[in-house]
């Protein structure tokens, strides 16, 4: 018997900020390779999208393979309409970024605007905010569907999430953990910092987004005692590699769960 042939595998970016991802290509041609740089169509949980190839790791490849059932998978190579009418895109979030700040100051909400996305199809903007508590949005949402002509939607993120939208470096002088491997947030506590003998400095100990750096849970040992394992006593996960490299198991502390982790 003829083993079925392997699935091809690329890395795309979806946007210049953040980590790539690494997709199936069953959907091209078999004599279509995307080269780094290709601006490719892919589908996702939240429709379709234009993101662009990058070089990826062949070591990586198979640790990063999405699940057989996920939705994410490279569609079809982009043509030129796909690129223009993603660039107008952009110019048109860079356009309602600007309109909805000068809403939400005329209103005085408290809130602060994040980032403005269009889906590829048009159907509507999202809105990405953080904010310490509840927001009544709700003529906010009015106004800017009267000027837009599209639904609207507002999400509210979490500051760690801003900070892995926007990207930018850290103390380190390397890009943020959360925009290059990081693929979920593990609790994070000034007992790691007190474990490592750390100076209690809560400029020293805190990231761009103000909160308790994620690499303070780097040089822990793990419930087990393994060296590096990153869980401290702060829980039961026996990650050989660290609940922050997302390697737990067969899952990975990255996918939502490692079996024995509590960090959920």
């Amino acid at each position: 018997m003829i083993p079925p042939d392997p699935v091809r595998l690329v890395s795309v970016k979806l946007t210049p900020v953040g980590r790539a991802h690494t997709l199936p290509v069953a959907d091209l041609p078999a004599d279509s390779s995307p080269s780094p740089g290709t601006r490719i169509i892919v589908q996702g949980e939240n429709g379709t999208a234009v993101g662009a190839v990058v070089r990826s790791i062949p070591q990586l490849e198979e640790r990063r393979r999405p699940p057989a059932d996920s939705p994410h998978r490279a569609v079809r190579v982009a043509t030129r309409d796909d690129v223009v009418r993603r660039l107008k895109h952009e110019h048109r979030e860079r356009e309602a970024h600007h309109v909805a700040m000068m809403k939400i100051r005329e209103r005085g909400l408290g809130m602060k605007l994040s980032r403005v996305e269009q889906v590829f199809d048009g159907s509507k903007l999202i809105f990405y905010f953080t904010a310490e508590g509840r927001v009544d949005f709700r003529e906010l949402v009015r106004e800017l569907a009267a000027e837009f002509g599209t639904r609207i939607e507002m999400r509210q993120i979490g500051v760690r999430d801003e900070a892995k939208m926007m990207g930018g470096y850290g103390t380190c002088g390397r890009p943020l953990c959360c925009t290059t491997f990081l693929t979920t947030f593990e609790p994070i506590s000034i007992k790691m910092a007190k474990q490592q003998d750390l100076s209690l400095n809560p400029s020293k100990l805190s990231g761009l987004c103000g909160r308790l750096k994620c690499c303070l849970r780097y040089e822990l040992p793990n419930a087990k005692g393994q060296v590096h394992g990153g869980c401290g006593s702060e829980g039961g996960c026996d990650n050989p590699t660290g609940c922050g490299s997302g390697g737990c198991g067969s899952g990975g502390c990255g996918s939502g769960g490692c079996g024995s982790c509590s960090h959920k």
